[in-house]
């Protein structure tokens, strides 16, 4: 296939066209040593503790790390296989033990496992790789302390082969929360030798060099365009990967990215919109996989920095005023579960996520906007994520033309998905927007620490409650069976039913598109490629 045969079979889309020279895939595509994936965004670092490093970033860490332990997969109503939240398995660690009192986990660190260097992983590796998740702060900090990992006297190390961690209280999310993303092992000898006086965690060097002993290696990055991985066959965290080599290729445009799986030119086109999974499962050429997505919802957040949605009653109006089924039906394409008409004010039970008291009713929205000193109006601007213009943008448009309605004008402001996690949740800037937010950790309390306690990152709504944040002091580190737990998980959601900075749409599924011939697709919570068990047949 040459360039302008390609064009061609693309639609010659413009957004499409100027990475397409880079996608020499035809002959990839037939090889059973190398699989050929497409996303939809952008990679915009290999190290996911540096600040600012983005969603799609996160799968270098699980490739190409590992964790102390992982988790296991199990099959779903459709065949497909998902993680099993419920089943911790061993990735570094040999073996794990906990103390009578449930404070200190004590982890046997498997002998024959090795960096990419061939030097030993250690306790030492795995202590200061923690501690310096802690030390670089932002969104590593806060995942490490929902484990209760929040200070570096906390991580010891008893020997070269035996590491312990000592927990302030005991707590149900210590040991799931070791197999995340975040809580990589790097290769600290390697690290330490790239380190600067102005830079003691490596940060620039790890930026685009890791130092890991995951099942791939970084072969090449070419930033915005490619991630190549080769297999390290001396990995001893798991049964040694399907494939030698895998591409990750970034292809903004979806029509682009439907027009190579179609005509076979890639194994993977990895979380497509809702649209083309459901066209595309009609097609016997190419297997569509839909995964529901664990402790996720898409969801419209009102930033408390902007003066009007610091009204309850302005919050509520914009939440009654939102067209709810129309946009299920055109950006969701009907694909996942609706979070909107719930049947009582009141949370008849602690399940999460469930739906909200809410649907679409514009006389009540206005009655309430009519109660407040914005009776007449405002204007606000809608930001949505580029790289999730897919849903994003027809829900806007939706949202745009019913709050109209109300007497709110509503601009839409289109942010490139290389800025989204800086502007949108670093810096909480963004007055209305489009967000999505699925906890790795599968409870309600995981949820709300992450997205209703100020300051935590996937708060965009800058959300402040006193009561709402004790409530996840005391449910975050509980176990479920306690008799308490369940009554103070309803409190929480009643606060979030009546204060609503955020307002659930729905909860989505993850959908990808892939070859036939392509084996051993895994839906994980951290929603993005893990190639460990890929393999074409």
């Amino acid at each position: 296939m040459n360039r302008r045969e390609l064009l061609k079979s693309a639609g010659a889309l413009t957004a499409g066209a100027a990475l397409l020279p880079f996608l020499k895939t035809n002959a990839w595509a037939q090889s059973t040593g190398t699989i050929v994936v497409m996303i939809g965004n952008t990679i915009n670092s290999l190290d996911i503790h540096r600040p600012g490093t983005n969603r799609p970033s996160y799968q270098v860490a699980v490739n190409v790390y590992d964790r102390l332990v992982t988790f296991g997969t199990k099959k779903l109503a459709d065949g497909s296989l998902s993680y099993d939240y419920d089943k911790v398995e061993p990735e570094l660690a040999e073996s794990w033990s906990l103390s009578a009192d449930r404070k200190a986990i004590l982890f046997k660190i498997k002998p024959n496992a090795t960096f990419w260097d061939g030097s030993p992983v250690t306790a030492d590796d795995v202590k200061w790789s923690f501690d310096r998740a802690l030390a670089l702060g932002g969104f590593p900090k806060v995942q490490m302390g929902a484990g209760g990992f929040v200070d570096p006297e906390q991580f010891v190390v008893v020997d070269a082969k035996t590491f312990r961690i000592d927990l302030k209280q005991p707590s149900k999310l210590a040991l799931p929360n070791l197999g995340v993303p975040v809580a990589v092992i790097i290769n600290s000898k390697v690290a330490k030798a790239n380190a600067t006086a102005a830079d003691p965690w490596a940060a620039e060097y790890l930026h685009r060099t890791p130092a890991g002993s995951g099942a791939f290696k970084v072969e090449r990055w070419d930033a915005g365009q490619q991630l190549i991985y080769v297999r390290n066959d001396k990995w001893t965290g798991g049964p040694l990967p399907g494939v030698q080599r895998v591409i990750i290729r970034e292809v903004p445009a979806s029509a682009t990215r439907r027009a190579l799986i179609e005509r076979g030119d890639a194994h993977l086109s990895f979380q497509i919109p809702n649209k083309d999974a459901q066209e595309l499962a009609l097609n016997k050429k190419v297997k569509v996989v839909g995964s529901p997505i664990d402790n996720c919802l898409y969801v419209a957040c009102l930033n408390y920095n902007f003066e009007p949605f610091r009204d309850q009653k302005v919050r509520q109006a914009v939440a009654w005023a939102i067209p709810y089924e129309q946009i299920f039906k055109q950006a969701a394409y009907g694909r996942g579960v609706p979070m909107w008409g719930g049947k009582s004010a009141k949370p008849a039970t602690a399940a999460w996520p469930q739906k909200f008291p809410y649907s679409t009713d514009l006389k009540k929205a206005k009655a309430l906007l009519d109660q407040t000193k914005f009776k007449d109006g405002f204007e606000v601007p809608l930001s949505y994520d580029l790289g999730e213009a897919d849903w994003g943008e027809p829900a806007a448009l939706l949202i745009q033309e019913s709050l109209g309605k109300i007497g709110i004008k509503v601009t839409l402001d289109k942010v490139p998905g290389a800025n989204w996690r800086t502007v949108a949740l670093v810096e909480k800037k963004l007055p209305f927007l489009l967000e999505n937010f699925g906890g790795w950790l599968n409870t309600a309390d995981y949820y709300f620490y992450w997205a209703y306690i100020k300051g935590n990152l996937f708060n965009a709504s800058n959300y402040d409650d006193p009561v709402v944040k004790k409530l996840v002091d005391e449910t975050l580190h509980m176990e479920k069976s306690n008799p308490a737990y369940e009554a103070k998980i309803k409190q929480m959601l009643q606060k979030a039913f009546d204060d609503v900075p955020r307002i659930p749409l729905w909860q989505p599924t993850l959908e990808s598109a892939m070859s036939p011939k392509m084996q051993g697709y895994e839906f994980w919570f951290h929603r993005q490629v893990d190639a460990r068990s890929y393999k074409i047949v």
